[in-house]
Parts: structure tokens; sequence; C-alpha cells
């Protein structure tokens, strides 16, 4: 089987550690490992681990809690759809960050999973979280990776449908779309929040922006579906200040460290054979204050002209180069 079949496979496996498909995933990796194939066996163990320490709903609990009837909410007048269900194959979920942010979002996801046993306790598992930080560092990835490990269906607000320009119109489709999905079990991302969220002091529309916002204070204020809400935005600064009081975690994805992006690194050419002579400190280095996005981009650029130069290693010139060409990026 050829690698990129592997890594397909083992990013479908689902299970705990003792369940027989992840024992077979085990001595897949070791027989790899034995051909001398070592880059792919860490990359599949890489993969295999984040499957089985995150706390999942596994494929037959998750379709029980699918009602048969769902459809995602339309708007009245040209009938749109007021989210995209994005396929979970899509989903980007193999990231790098901060312990401190790692260990909030993984808070999340554990309370999600225990949500009965809170719930017999008379405690509620967190269900609005608002993400902020500057473009690239990770906001709606880490709503997707939350999906991922949850095993929940994942819907993205279309913005450009929800807002209208017709009186009134903005605030019935929201309305819309907290109702109709209320019984629904998914992530709901709202991506770029302060879109709808702005404080209602900045709008030139003044009327019209304090109705959206009270709207969305009074949605936010009962929402109680059986899923989880997660709002981005890069300007958390703008965002009316009465919508905060209105999510149950706000958490910060800040750009990478030093070490996070020599994680990065690690993570980005897993699978790619590197020369020994290069000074990986000096590019992180080089690299530090760049989100998380830019040094993936920079990092694979540099592995792309290895690969249709048709050499065998990824060298110092291919990453010199690749930095001299994302020199906009720097600071």
């Amino acid at each position: 089987m050829n690698q990129d079949l592997l890594i397909r496979l083992f990013r479908s496996i689902e299970g705990e550690k003792n369940d027989n498909i992840v024992s077979v995933a085990n001595l897949i990796i070791d027989n790899e490992n034995k051909k001398g194939h070592g880059k792919l066996a860490e990359k599949l163990r890489i993969i295999l681990d984040k499957n089985t320490s995150s706390p999942r709903l596994y494929k037959n609990e998750f379709r029980k809690m699918l009602p048969s009837n769902i459809s995602i909410p339309t708007d009245k007048r040209h009938n749109f759809p007021l989210a995209t269900l994005i396929d979970k194959e899509l989903l980007r979920h193999e990231m790098v960050l901060p312990v401190e942010t790692e260990e909030k979002i993984r808070r999340i996801e554990k309370e999600f999973a225990a949500k009965e046993r809170l719930a017999n306790h008379g405690l509620k598992y967190k269900q609005k979280i608002l993400l902020f930080g500057e473009p690239g560092c990770g906001k709606s990835m880490s709503a997707e990776r939350i999906a991922w490990n949850l095993g929940l269906p994942f819907l993205k607000v279309k913005f450009d449908v929800i807002i209208s320009s017709f009186l009134g119109e903005t605030a019935a489709n929201l309305t819309k779309l907290f109702e109709g999905i209320k019984d629904y079990p998914c992530v709901l991302l709202f991506d770029e929040f302060d879109i709808v969220g702005k404080t209602r002091n900045s709008s030139q529309d003044v009327g019209e922006m304090h109705r959206i916002v009270n709207m969305l204070l009074g949605l936010l204020e009962e929402y109680n579906s059986k899923g989880l809400l997660i709002a981005t935005t890069n300007l958390e600064n703008v965002l009316d200040r009465a919508l905060f009081r209105r999510f149950d975690d706000i958490i910060e994805i800040p750009k990478p460290s030093k070490q996070e992006i020599l994680r990065l690194i690690k993570l980005t050419l897993s699978s790619i054979e590197k020369a020994k002579d290069i000074d990986w400190n000096n590019i992180a280095e080089r690299m530090d204050g760049y989100s998380a996005a830019i040094v993936v981009k920079v990092i694979n650029d540099a592995a792309k002209l290895a690969v249709i130069g048709n050499e065998q290693i990824l060298t110092p010139l291919h990453l010199e180069k690749s930095l001299a060409e994302n020199s906009f990026y720097i600071k």
C-alpha cells in the first residue's frame, strides 16, 4: 500500500487503544519501521495517537444523535442555506498549540464527551466558545479540530446569506438559524463573528446594528442546543462588550513561539527527507512572529521546490528560497 493510502486509512481509524483495529494499526507501524520507512511510521504514529487519545463519539453513537428529518435552515427570500455542512474528511485537525491553549481546547472536548455525567450533577458543559487572535493562528482550525475529535457535524455560518440588505431580514435569518439547529448536535461556527457582533456604537446605521446585536444577545442568552457554538474574531476589541458575557469561555489563539514553530516544521515535514545540515533553530528564529499558517506555507513551499526539482532531499537552499519568496510576510 502506498504512503498516501496508508495516511488516509489511519485518519479514518476511530476507537480506543485496546480495540482490535488499533492493534492492527500498531502492527502496520511496526512493519513500516522494519522496512526502513521511519518517517512514514512516525507520521502514522502521530495520527493514530491523536485519534485514540482524544475523546470521540464513535460512528454508531453519532448516527443515533442525528435526527432523520434534519435540514439546514434557509433564508426566506432565495431559499439559500444559512450554513454550510463541511464533510468530515475535509476538516483540519492536526495542529500545534501552546500547552495552555491546548489544555483549554481539550477541556471543551472533555466536557462535551462527559455532558451526561455533568448533567447528573446539575452541571452543564461549555456550549458557547469565543476564539480570538490574529489571522492565520488557527481559530477556525481549532473549531474544526473540536468537531473532528468529537465526531460532530461541522456547520459554518454563511454570512453572505445571513446578512440581508432588506430591513429586518438579517435578524430574522439569525433567529431561523438558531431555531433550526437547536436539536441538531453539531459544531456551529460563526467565523469572523465581528461581522454581526460589532459594537452598537461602530455602525453608521446605528438603528439596524442595535437591532442585530440585541437579537444576538437574546439568542446567545437563550442558546440551549445539543451541540457547540464557536465564534471567532480577529478584532475582539470591536465586538460589543455585552456579547462577551454570553460566552462560556473566551480563548486566545496566539502566534506560535519558537518551540511551537519547530514542532510545526516537524509535523509539516514528517514525510519528507531532510538534509542533516539544516539549522532548524535558525529557521525557526527567522520565522519568529509569523502566524502558524504562514510558517506552514513557507515550509510547504520549500518542500514543493524539492519535489518539483526531482531532488530526493530537502536542503537549506530550498528553505532559503522559500523564505525569500515569502518575504512579504516578514515583520
